[in-house]
This record gives structure tokens, C-alpha cells and sequence, in this order.
């Protein structure tokens, strides 16, 4: 009988209530997991409380899905001890926070030849709490003309903040007058102009988590709910290739495990334009039909990363990509090579084999989870704390029969 050895699975939240919850059912559902040499491993998980910790203790967490240390830094110290002191695996580095503000991560892709559009940060409209400004702001802060610097971008533009955060403060700015009026409102926010990508043929957003991606059409004009298109056949081949090889790429990069990336694709050129994103959306009323994907892929990394072994990789690198970057080779035969060193990192290849034997059941327990009463309890519960009572029967119709359709879409030939 060979040896049975146990892991924990820790979750780090905030809020949310649903994707835990089918996380948690899932792990229940799976049972014993079997590596490549025959031994059994079990999988638990449990919610991490927030309290105080000496720096020697010992973690009982073999990985941790962390939802909340981008804001709160109580638990964000605590990751980084259990990272530098006790191994535990994290899907997304704790000590490369500060990229996902938005402008270290900018700064890098722009560095790899991304075409990432033009870019300037603008010094704060009102000063910063600190009685030394005054002083190193009378001497050393230098006038610029806000017109100056916008005309070199050229209109329309985007104002937005450095460190980003789900939409606040972004102002598409069209001429001097909503230029002003967008920094005046800024106030102590540190901001970004960037050019803005017009007459863009469709606006891809990609859901990554480990190796594996999910582009989807997105709508940023329509109501969250309906967001997301079910479109599978949306970009060419050759744009969804870059697409994908950029997202990886990025997370590979940075050591995020567990990110969104935004692109805009025009004739065939991709655009990132944001693509540091902490705590993706997975919620089930914005995913809906993609939920399933996004909790089931989840599932199979995080199982696959406590199961195998894998070391977590707190060291960047960056040398290796900028060899690449500052190289001769053409665009094309950049993002080729980028593509290889993020399937190096994620262990792509021993990954697809250990889903393929030893997580083999996966795809018809999510199937089939999905597809029960205990599913549609959780959706309905998910909708009555997130709408109106009014709004109550159309939307638990609406996701019912968006899921209804994955379930028809996912069933396996021959059944």
C-alpha cells in the first residue's frame, strides 16, 4: 500500500463568497489524487484567519490562494515569511506587488517590445501628505506643460492611476478642456496619460492561471453581467496565439500564477493594456458561462503544485528575458522564445501529463457538479446576495441557461 501524504490548501479572502465555496466542493469531489510513482496524496482546504504570528512558527499551508494581500498588509507580511522562511507555495509572489500597480509592469513589457501604447506619468495635481514636500518641491520639481505633454500623445488619451484598481479614477480624456478637468480631479492620485488604441477591432481579455489560458471577448461598455462574450472564434489564430503567448509571458515574468491580462487587437496587432491584475474576477454572475473553466483550472494547478513538488520561484531573472528583448531576433521570433521561457517556468509539458493521468477525472467532476442541484443552489445564492429582489428571477435565468450551455457545449463525444 504506498504511502499516503497529505496536503493543506489555504484560502486567503476577502469578500467573496462563491468561487471559494465551489473550490472548496471541488477539492471534496476530487478524493485521493496519485502521483507518477503510485503514492496517494489527499487534499483539504481551509480559510486563513488574520491574526498575530511569531516569524519562526511553522505554517500548516502547503499553498496558498491569496485574494486579499494585494490591499491588506498584515496578511502580505505573512505570506512573504511563510515564502522566504517555510516554502510554502503561493500562486502569486508576494514581493512583486508593487508591479501590479500598474507601472513597473508597463515598464517591463515596454522593455520585452510589447507594443504597449505611449505612456508618460505626470507628477501628483495636489501634493503629497508629507511636511518635507514643500521644501524638495521648491527646489527640485521642475514646471511642465500638462498641454505640452498631451499633444505629444496625441488625443484622445486615457488618464488613469499608476497603481490601477477595478476602473478608479479613469478618465478618457478628448481635448484640453476634459484634460484639465480629469487631472484637477485626480487630486493626490499619481497618474498615467496613455494613448488611447482607437478604431480597435476587438478588446480581448484573458484569464491565466498557471499555463493555462482563457481569452474571452470583453465588452467594457456593457453591464458586468453581460461583459463577457460566448464567442470561441473572435480572433484569428495568429492573433490568439500572441495574445495567449503575452499573458503567459507577463506571469512568467513576474511569478504571478493567478492574473488577467487586457489586449486590444487592431488588423491583427495586439495591444496590451493592462495586464497586472491581483485579484482577477472569477465571480460566477461576471464569468458565467467561463465560471466552470476558471474554478476547474484552478483546482488542477493548485493540485498539481502541492501534489508534484513544485518549488516556488521567488527569484525574476529579468536577464534572461532582456537577453531576449535586446536581441537581433525580429518581433515574431521574440514572442517564440518568450513563449519558451514561460513554458520552462510553468513546467508546461509535465503539467498537461499530470492532468492528463493523475487528474484524468477532473473535466467530468466539474461537468457533472455543474450540472447539479447543489450547483444551482450556489448560483441562486450567488445572485439573491448580488441583485435586487426585482432582479432576482431574470438573472438566476440568465446564468442558468448560460451554464445550461457549457454543460451542452462540454459533453463528451459519444454521450
Amino acid at each position: 500500500m504506498p504511502d499516503r501524504t497529505e496536503h493543506l490548501l489555504g484560502l486567503l479572502l476577502g469578500t467573496e463568497e462563491d468561487w471559494p465555496r465551489a473550490f472548496e466542493e471541488l477539492v471534496r469531489r476530487l478524493g485521493p489524487v496519485r502521483d507518477g510513482a503510485g503514492r496517494e496524496h489527499t487534499l483539504g482546504t481551509e480559510r486563513i484567519t488574520i491574526e498575530p504570528f511569531d516569524l519562526r512558527a511553522r505554517p500548516r499551508y502547503d499553498l496558498v490562494i491569496d485574494r486579499l494581500a494585494y490591499w491588506y498588509y498584515v496578511p502580505r507580511e505573512w505570506l512573504k515569511k511563510v515564502a522566504l522562511m517555510d516554502d510554502v507555495y503561493l500562486l502569486n509572489s508576494p514581493f512583486t506587488f508593487q508591479s501590479m500597480e500598474k507601472h513597473a509592469a508597463y515598464c517591463a513589457m515596454i522593455r520585452l517590445g510589447l507594443k504597449v501604447p505611449d505612456t508618460w506619468l505626470v507628477p501628483y495635481k495636489n501634493p503629497v501628505d508629507n511636511a518635507r514636500y514643500a521644501y524638495t518641491a521648491a527646489r527640485y520639481n521642475q514646471p511642465f506643460d500638462l498641454d505640452e505633454i498631451a499633444s505629444r500623445i496625441g488625443f484622445p488619451l486615457y488618464m488613469k492611476p499608476y497603481d490601477g484598481g477595478a476602473w478608479r479614477g479613469v478618465s478618457r480624456v478628448k481635448d484640453p478642456a476634459t484634460l484639465h478637468q480629469a487631472y484637477d480631479q485626480s487630486g493626490e492620485m499619481l497618474m498615467h496619460l496613455q494613448a488611447s488604441v482607437e478604431g480597435y477591432d476587438v478588446f480581448a481579455r484573458s484569464l491565466t492561471i498557471g499555463p493555462d489560458s482563457m481569452v474571452m471577448k470583453f465588452r467594457p461598455d456593457q453591464p458586468m453581467h453581460d461583459r463577457y462574450a460566448v464567442d470561441h472564434e473572435f480572433l484569428s489564430p495568429a492573433a490568439g496565439e500572441e495574445v495567449l503567448t503575452i499573458s503567459r509571458l507577463i506571469n512568467a515574468f513576474f511569478r504571478w500564477e493567478f492574473n488577467s491580462c487586457e489586449s486590444l487587437v487592431v488588423d491583427g496587432a495586439v495591444h496590451p493594456i493592462d495586464y497586472a491584475n491581483a485579484c482577477p474576477d472569477i465571480s460566477i454572475t461576471s464569468l458565467h458561462y467561463y465560471f466552470p473553466w476558471a474554478i476547474s483550472t484552478l483546482l488542477k494547478w493548485s493540485v498539481y503544485c502541492a501534489v508534484s513538488g513544485r518549488r516556488p520561484r521567488l527569484d525574476l531573472d529579468t536577464s534572461t528575458y532582456f537577453d531576449v528583448a535586446d536581441s537581433a531576433r525580429s518581433y515574431p521570433e521574440k514572442l517564440t522564445e518568450y513563449r519558451r521561457l514561460a513554458d520552462d517556468y510553468f513546467e508546461t509539458e509535465r503539467y498537461q501529463d499530470f492532468c492528463a493521468t493523475s487528474l484524468s477525472t477532473v473535466d467530468e467532476i466539474v461537468r457533472d457538479w455543474v450540472g447539479s442541484p447543489a450547483f444551482d443552489d450556489l448560483l441562486v445564492e450567488t445572485v439573491r446576495s448580488t441583485y435586487p429582489p426585482a432582479e432576482h428571477d431574470r438573472f438566476v435565468a440568465h446564468f442558468r441557461g448560460l451554464l445550461g450551455l457549457w454543460v451542452h457545449d462540454n459533453v463528451p463525444a459519444g454521450r
